[in-house]
């Protein structure tokens, strides 16, 4: 089974490139399980509704959350409804949606995918280790495989995720930083985790953002509204291959496409 993991799709233009993409993309990997981060897939941050089911339509199976997934009253009701679209476990229960979704995958294989929010320089949220311990706890029986979507800050926190859940939850990996890394691996029971995705969206400013947007909050202290930079794009991800037999990850491969002019590379 091979899952392919998208980082944080950015804005409108993030948004459109990426289901742009998406068919491509998934059939030159083979991948039988999309999974892509979407908390700031609206215009300026959050989701909205067109944005999502815009990247579900396009081939993503599930789209997990973050610190922004909240920020769009219009998104509730889409969160409340739809099983493939989640925020942060680790938010209080009375939060709009869910944390976790239970999906049919590729030789019947129960997937569960899980989204949490990291606690370190962070918004206030529950504690995101004793979140997936009682989740998989409480779904036990229910499913064959876990995978989970930490958005966190600090890399410390990811790799410990990592390394305690490992050999519990077969496919972990990191977002929020919109820039990723160069650390996948194969972990000692049979996990595959890479810390941070990357993202889906324009390179040519400040992580999707026009540079001058950012800049000034550095040299002035007074904050301008980030608007979406357009021209550069990139999608950033990561493919896991696992095997169903034994349970654990045998592989875990980078993505980076880029767009130029004369096309996707």
């Amino acid at each position: 089974m091979k899952l392919l993991a998208l980082g944080d799709v950015v804005g409108a233009y993030g948004t459109r490139e990426t289901a742009a993409l998406l068919p491509r993309l998934r059939r030159e990997t083979g991948a039988d399980f999309v999974v892509v981060n979407a908390e700031n897939a609206a215009p300026g941050n959050g989701t909205d509704p067109a944005s999502a089911e815009l990247l579900l339509e396009s081939g993503a199976d599930v789209l997990t959350g973050g610190n922004h997934t909240l920020r769009r009253y219009d998104f509730f009701d889409l969160l409340n409804e739809h099983d493939c679209i989640l925020r942060p476990l680790n938010y209080p229960a009375a939060a709009p949606g869910k944390g976790f979704t239970i999906l049919r995958g590729p030789e019947g294989l129960r997937i569960l995918v899980m989204s949490l929010c990291g606690q370190v320089f962070m918004g206030p949220a529950d504690n995101p280790f004793t979140a997936a311990e009682r989740l998989l706890a409480g779904q036990r029986g229910n499913y064959d495989i876990a995978v989970a979507d930490f958005h966190a800050e600090a890399t410390s926190e990811k790799l410990a995720f990592a390394h305690r859940f490992d050999g519990e939850i077969q496919i972990m990996f990191g977002t929020h930083t919109h820039v990723q890394t160069a650390d996948e691996q194969l972990l000692d029971k049979g996990s595959g985790y890479i810390t941070d995705l990357g993202m889906c969206g324009d390179t040519s400013g400040v992580l999707g953002v026009k540079s001058e947007c950012v800049i000034s909050d550095f040299t002035t202290k007074v904050h301008m509204r980030f608007e979406g930079a357009e021209g550069h794009f990139a999608a950033c991800g990561a493919l896991f291959t696992l095997d169903t037999r034994t349970r654990c990850v045998t592989e875990v491969k980078r993505i980076c496409t880029c767009k130029t002019e004369t096309g996707m590379i």
